[in-house]
C-alpha cells in the first residue's frame, strides 16, 4: 500500500520484500500486489500472498512456478538470517510455506561463509 504509515518494525521487512521479483511481471512483489498481508512480531514474520492454492495448482502452470519461486525468494531472505519463524499462507489462510526454528540454530551456525 504505497503510501501507508508502517510501524517501524515492519520497515526492514518491506525493504527486503521491494528486493524480491515477481517473475510475472517483473517488478518486485510488493509493487505487483503479490503481499496480500504481513505480520511482524517478534521473532515471527507471517506473510499472505495474493493467490488460492489448489492441489492442480502445485502440478502444473506458469504461476505454480512464479510462486514457488517468490516462496523460495522469502524464505531464502527472512528465514533464520531475520525470523526463527516465517509462515507464507495463500488467501484461504493455508500454509505454502514454513520454516520453524526449533532447536535454536543461529545463522552462524549454518553459514558457509564463516572464516
Amino acid at each position: 500500500m504505497p503510501g501507508r504509515e508502517w510501524p517501524e518494525h515492519y520497515k526492514p521487512v518491506l525493504e527486503e520484500l521491494a528486493k524480491i521479483t515477481d517473475p510475472v511481471t517483473g517488478g518486485d512483489i510488493l509493487e505487483s500486489g503479490v503481499i496480500a498481508g504481513l505480520e511482524v512480531t517478534g521473532d515471527t514474520l507471517k506473510i499472505w500472498l495474493n493467490f488460492e492454492s489448489h492441489a492442480e495448482y502445485n502440478i502444473i502452470g506458469e504461476s505454480a512456478i512464479a510462486y514457488s519461486k517468490i516462496i523460495g525468494d522469502i524464505m531464502e531472505r527472512f528465514a533464520l538470517v531475520r525470523f526463527q519463524n516465517v509462515y507464507i499462507y495463500d488467501l484461504k489462510n493455508n500454509i505454502v510455506g514454513i520454516f520453524e526454528n526449533k532447536k535454536g540454530y543461529k545463522w552462524e551456525d549454518i553459514s558457509t561463509e564463516r572464516a
